[in-house]
């Protein structure tokens, strides 16, 4: 009899898996993901063009908090852990409730679950969520680009919406991005990728996103989401850390595999670096990773609009998923209104709707409103929250242009990362010479 399995996830790596471990089974039957970190997901449905032949209704997407009972009710003999930037302990108070219901608690091999591909692939990925893989992604893109390469950008999963019209994407355009009715949190990641020129490609059914991707381009870069293994298996596997969370490397899951598989450990945010951390985190790759090479970046912010905040009232609006899974209190708008001598308005009393209840929830965050859009709901909550707060600015820290998706009455100004080496050899020099010596040259 097949072996009834439970997949745990958050709408990305969880179905990844089933697609590549379990789809095609017929030892195992997969009878619910439960949905958990990203909200409106569960009560939906892996679709059956999605799920293959084995499972012609589909597989249903269950709460978390129901995995007790779907283990008891259903008689489930195994639960497979499916997503990222998890501390140790909540991953174990997991496993102890698997166990306690009588279910295996399983973690797969990251060799499992990394498809071959036919080009050079480089991976961008982190030991925590808002280390800072976008601007590296896209400074490292540009790069390769100028070196002659033809780079595509592949981004972990956000299928937030229609799972089956997200199987397979592809944005070259902001005007894709609106046809695909792209969540905020789709955008922040896309937008600044698309707008630089390149070309991404997302979706749930990475096989074939693969052989899409590898037809456009001679060299994929994996643009890596929170603190996940690459679904590619690279060439070259570049793993970013944050002094500001120095030792989070070793405390949540996956950052220590992917410490481990490090071929380049890059350490950013070298310009506002707590004293010591830097060094820190060079004994600890050195100690877990002696093959790994280490480089040093900056990470400046830049605000788009030269205007003198001194004194004036501004709210500030940062990356959602940076402040809350990645357990961070405020990002680059805090730090670029706070550098400006602004005066930073206080969003809990204006917060609205299902924003008051992120705030309440995640109560490390301090003085910013985090740009929750994973639904046309939050998003509205957004607009009514910037609305209700008395400021004469708007400091957007979110990698994607708010201000074409909300209605606000006061001007917006964005703070961004931007991506600068602070040692010898850059990271561009590091990649190449790599991808040189493992036959990846143009």
């Amino acid at each position: 009899m097949p072996r009834n399995t439970i997949i745990m996830g958050a709408a990305g790596r969880d179905f990844h898996n089933f697609n590549c471990c379990f789809r095609d089974d017929p030892e195992a039957r997969v009878i619910a993901f439960t949905a958990e970190q990203i909200p409106e997901i569960a009560g939906r449905r892996y679709p059956p063009s999605l799920a293959g032949p084995l499972y012609p209704e589909g597989i249903p997407i269950e709460p978390e908090a129901r995995l007790g009972d779907l283990i008891r009710r259903e008689r489930v003999e195994q639960v497979v852990f499916s997503y990222s930037d998890i501390s140790y302990p909540d991953l174990m108070h997991r496993a102890a409730l698997a166990q306690s219901c009588g279910a295996d608690f399983v973690l797969l091999g990251a060799g499992r679950t990394m498809l071959r591909a036919a080009v050079p692939v480089v991976s961008v990925c982190a030991v925590r969520t808002g280390c800072g893989k976008s601007p590296c992604t896209r400074a490292l893109a540009l790069g390769l680009k100028s070196r002659g390469f033809n780079p595509v950008v592949v981004r972990h999963p956000m299928p937030y919406g229609d799972l089956e019209k997200q199987a397979v994407q592809r944005f070259a355009s902001l005007a894709d991005m609106d046809e695909a009715r792209c969540s905020l949190e789709e955008r922040e990641e896309y937008e600044p990728l698309v707008e630089a020129g390149l070309c991404v490609f997302a979706g749930v059914d990475y096989g074939r996103i693969l052989e899409a991707a590898q037809q456009q381009g001679d060299l994929l870069i994996w643009d890596g989401g929170n603190n996940d293994l690459p679904f590619f298996r690279p060439e070259v596997h570049l793993v970013l850390f944050d002094p500001h969370r120095a030792g989070h490397e070793t405390l949540y899951y996956p950052s220590e595999a992917n410490m481990l598989l490090a071929d380049i450990a890059l350490i950013t945010k070298t310009d506002s670096a707590p004293a010591g951390s830097v060094e820190r985190l060079r004994q600890s790759i050195t100690k877990a990773a002696p093959h790994a090479q280490i480089l040093l970046s900056k990470l400046p912010i830049r605000l788009e609009a030269q205007t003198d905040l001194r004194g004036r009232r501004v709210l500030v609006v940062e990356d959602g998923p940076t402040l809350t899974h990645g357990g961070m209190p405020h990002g680059a708008g805090y730090l670029a209104a706070e550098a400006a001598g602004a005066r930073i308005l206080d969003p809990a009393p204006i917060a609205r709707g299902s924003l008051r209840e992120t705030l309440r929830k995640y109560p490390h965050i301090r003085g910013v409103l985090p740009a929750m859009g994973y639904s046309p709901r939050q998003l509205s909550d957004l607009e009514a929250s910037i609305a209700a707060a008395d400021c004469e600015f708007v400091i957007l820290g979110t990698p994607a242009d708010l201000a074409r998706l909300l209605r606000l009455s006061v001007p917006a100004i964005r703070a961004r990362y931007e991506f600068k080496d602070a040692g010898s050899p850059g990271l561009l020099e590091a990649v190449c010479e790599r991808l040189g010596t493992a036959g990846g040259s143009p």
